[in-house]
């Protein structure tokens, strides 16, 4: 029997429908049902590769890891990654099938139908439920022809619609009443309680305002969900970053990590369990930031390295880099990050750029060179070098993911991991370089830190070098310990029988 559906659509992009999904997910995991996440197309640099080696976007992942189930390109089967204003690669059933521009892109989007309506029935045979997660806002007057995301697939499948809007950034009643009646009668029909995230104070207040969208809708509020500071699932969009310019007190850290902030950055959730350290303050450096005297600096992943290392040169930050560098200033590099830090990177295919070559920080004795073949891999493997930063890491197991674009070569006896494992085979395969002084470090495993072994042996490290110890936080909860904190949230924050009647469960 095909799976039930209930679909997450929203006011605007970021009013919460990936964790509104990542929630309900878990919630049905929890209650015992066989539940999968689905998003027909998503438009992001956070990706993740799937244990086949398919490049889908990283929400899709949190919400599948929530349910208990392995991620899968069926569950995201159209991946769009920027890399201009009006270009994307595009990313179908976790293959790059090349770049495009928009005109480009929505003229085959009758073909992509068809991959988008194949994955979605694939699923609905394997699972209970599919839980639906659309993108932007269903309202989009000059996008609706060319709909693959949001009411196309709602009406496809007669999903059932959780229409989400967050209060906190002002004008909710506006922005529901608003989308409701932008859309098509047959749309409308389909949206079956509305959902206002973020709420800050005293619920009460909120009743009068509740009531009257009722009452002007004909359409339940199936809860209110709270703003909430202490549950730490990982996001999707770069806009997130925008809303962690909160710094902690000079009391309350004792290491500094500034990571470059980059146009086109790229999986920026790799940091997120340095943030989570009580005695680490993170900070995303901008063009008018200064980069200061960090104890560690982190050049991040990138969708375009060799347009985001132009970009720095031209704002005085690749010079700042390589100051602090020469003084001893411990510097990591991931992927696009760690391309940079080399000697030069050739392009001679213009896979990424219209420039055949640029020059890199110099500061790892690499280069890198682009090819059109895409390197996507979950990977495992351990800590090969002893020294530098690593002095107390070396031996460390530890594991994550590739997604790079060419080779980088010349780090010979200089590389730092052995890979044991790429895309569940046994390999033996050497990764990143260190520097001859240990203090700067490429690799292309993103997820680094998110192994505790080895980021806290790292933290320890930069902590003896200013002469203090490092206490690491109690205990950092598991991911799957932070997914049963947002379920227990959202749980008690909705109707939830309301919803499971929407779904046609029991």
């Amino acid at each position: 029997m095909p799976a039930k559906t209930l679909m997450v659509q929203g006011t605007a992009s970021s009013v919460g429908k990936s964790i509104m999904v990542t929630a309900l997910c878990r919630i049905l995991k929890q209650d015992g049902w066989r539940v999968t996440p689905f998003k027909a197309q998503n438009m992001s640099l956070n990706s993740f590769v799937t244990c086949d080696g398919g490049e889908i976007g990283r929400a899709q992942v949190v919400q599948a890891e929530a349910a208990g189930v392995e991620p899968t390109v069926e569950m995201n089967p159209i991946l769009l990654k920027p890399e201009a204003d009006n270009c994307s690669q595009v990313v179908v059933k976790g293959k790059p099938m090349g770049r495009v521009m928009a005109t480009e892109y929505y003229s085959s989007r009758e073909q992509l139908w068809s991959v988008v309506t194949e994955s979605l029935d694939k699923l609905s045979v394997q699972y209970e439920v599919v839980l639906i997660e659309g993108a932007g806002s269903p309202a989009e007057v000059n996008l609706k022809d060319r709909d693959m995301v949001n009411m196309r697939v709602a009406l496809h499948c007669q999903a059932p619609v959780l229409l989400v809007a967050d209060i906190d950034r002002g004008g909710v009643f506006a922005s529901l009443v608003g989308t409701l009646g932008l859309l098509e009668p047959e749309e409308r029909a389909l949206v079956k309680a509305f959902v206002i995230n973020k709420f800050r104070g005293d619920l009460s207040l909120l009743e009068p305002g509740l009531k009257w969208l009722e009452d002007r809708t004909r359409i339940p509020v199936a809860g209110v969900i709270p703003y909430y500071h202490d549950i730490h699932v990982a996001e999707e969009d770069s806009i997130s970053l925008e809303r962690r310019r909160t710094m902690k007190r000079k009391s309350d850290y004792i290491l500094d990590i500034a990571v470059i902030g980059l146009p086109h950055i790229s999986n920026f959730d790799d940091f997120d369990p340095l943030e989570q350290e009580e005695g680490v303050r993170l900070r995303y450096v901008e063009p008018n930031d200064e980069l200061g005297e960090p104890d560690l600096i982190i050049i991040p992943g990138t969708k375009s390295t060799m347009a985001d290392l132009k970009y720095l040169k031209r704002i005085g930050h690749a010079r700042a880099i390589i100051d602090q560098a020469h003084k001893g200033k411990p510097v990591i590099g991931i992927c696009g990050g760690y391309q940079m830090l080399g000697r030069m990177i050739l392009d001679p295919e213009h896979v990424e750029s219209s420039e055949t070559q640029a020059e890199g920080l110099g500061l790892l004795p690499v280069t890198t060179t682009f090819s059109p073949v895409k390197s996507t891999h979950q990977v495992r493997g351990c800590v090969i070098a002893g020294r530098g930063l690593l002095q107390e890491a070396s031996r460390l197991s530890v594991s994550g993911y590739e997604i790079h674009m060419g080779t980088t070569n010349g780090a010979n006896d200089a590389a730092p991991f052995r890979i044991d494992e790429r895309s569940r085979r046994p390999c033996k395969d050497i990764d990143g370089c260190l520097s001859p002084c240990g203090n700067v470090l490429g690799t292309y495993i993103h997820g680094l830190f998110h192994n505790e072994g080895f980021r806290r042996s790292l933290l320890s490290e930069l902590a003896g070098r200013k002469g203090v110890a490092f206490h690491a936080s109690a205990r950092v909860l598991s991911k799957e310990e932070q997914y049963d904190r947002l379920a227990d949230l959202v749980r008690n924050s909705l109707d939830m029988e309301s919803i499971y009647r929407m779904i046609g469960l029991e």
